[in-house]
C-alpha cells in the first residue's frame, strides 16, 4: 500500500480486507455504513477500490480503539460526507470525555483514602446504640435510606438496587421493619458510588467489596485502581494514534 492515497490503481475487497484481517463482507459493511467513501464499479458491476479507501480503512482501524466502534464510524462518515468540522468536534468530545475519566478516578481514590478502615472486630455492630436491647440496629451513627441517598446524591431505588446486588448490607429496624444503614454500610455505599462513577458495573463491584470487608481494608482495591488508570493511558494513547491516522486521511481526502 504504499501508493499515493489518490492513485487511480483499482484494488479489490479481498486486498483490503486481507491487508486488515478483516473479510471481504466487512469492508462492503463499511462502505454501505459510510465509513469508507463509495466504491468505484468495473463495467460488469465489481466494486474497485483506491488507495484512498486502504487510508479510511487504516484511519477508522486506528479510531476505534480509542473511540468505540460508534463514534469513530460517525467520525469517518463527517469526513466522507465533507464536514471535516463535525468530525473534529466529536474527536474532541473523546478527549474531554478522557479527561472527565481521569477527574473521576483522582475523585475515587480520594474519596478511597477518606474511608479509612472497614472492618469491625468480630460480632460487632458498628453504629449500634450504646446499650440498645438484642436486635436493635438504630443509633446515633446510623441513618435511613432518605438521608443517605441524599448524602450520596443518588435515589433511594438505586440503594435498594444495591442492596439486592450485594454491595449493601442494611438491617431492619425491628420496632418500624426501615432499613438502617450503620458506619459500615454507608462506607460501602460511599465506595460503590465512586466505583460506579468509575464506570464498574455492579457484578465487578460487589466482589471488590466483599474482598475489601474480608480484608479489614482497601488494599484490594489498588488492583482495580490500577487496571483503571491502565485503561486510561491505553485510551489516551489510542486516541493519539487514531488522530495520526485520521489526519493522514483528512488530507488525502481534501
Amino acid at each position: 500500500m504504499g501508493s499515493n492515497p489518490q492513485s487511480g490503481d483499482r484494488l479489490r475487497p479481498v486486498d483490503l480486507a486481507r491487508a486488515h484481517g478483516l473479510s471481504t463482507q466487512a469492508v462492503r459493511n463499511y462502505e454501505e455504513a459510510g465509513i469508507l467513501p463509495a466504491a468505484g464499479r468495473t463495467p460488469t458491476g465489481y466494486r474497485t477500490y483506491t488507495g484512498l479507501h486502504a487510508q479510511a480503512l487504516r484511519a477508522f482501524l486506528a479510531l476505534v480503539p480509542g473511540h468505540g466502534h460508534r463514534t469513530a464510524a460517525a467520525i469517518m462518515r463527517a469526513v466522507n460526507e465533507g464536514g471535516a468540522d463535525e468530525a473534529l468536534r466529536l474527536v474532541d468530545e473523546s478527549h474531554a470525555q478522557l479527561l472527565e475519566d481521569r477527574r473521576t478516578l483522582e475523585a475515587v481514590e480520594s474519596a478511597l483514602r477518606r474511608l479509612g478502615p472497614l472492618a469491625a472486630e468480630p460480632g460487632a455492630e458498628p453504629g449500634a446504640e450504646p446499650g440498645a436491647g438484642p436486635g436493635r440496629v438504630s443509633g446515633p451513627d446510623s441513618t435511613f435510606i432518605g438521608p443517605l441517598a441524599g448524602r450520596l446524591g443518588i435515589r433511594p431505588a438505586t440503594l435498594r438496587a444495591w442492596e439486592r446486588a450485594g454491595l449493601v448490607r442494611p438491617r431492619r429496624d425491628p420496632q418500624t421493619g426501615y432499613r438502617v444503614y450503620r458506619e459500615a454500610d454507608v462506607r460501602d455505599a460511599r465506595l460503590a458510588h465512586q466505583l460506579r462513577r468509575g464506570g464498574y458495573l455492579l457484578e465487578q463491584i460487589a466482589p471488590l467489596i466483599a474482598q475489601v470487608r474480608a480484608a479489614g481494608g482497601l488494599e484490594p482495591l489498588e488492583a482495580a485502581l490500577h487496571d483503571w488508570r491502565e485503561r486510561l493511558s491505553a485510551r489516551g494513547r489510542a486516541l493519539l494514534s487514531g488522530a495520526a491516522e485520521l489526519s493522514a486521511y483528512l488530507r488525502a481526502h481534501g
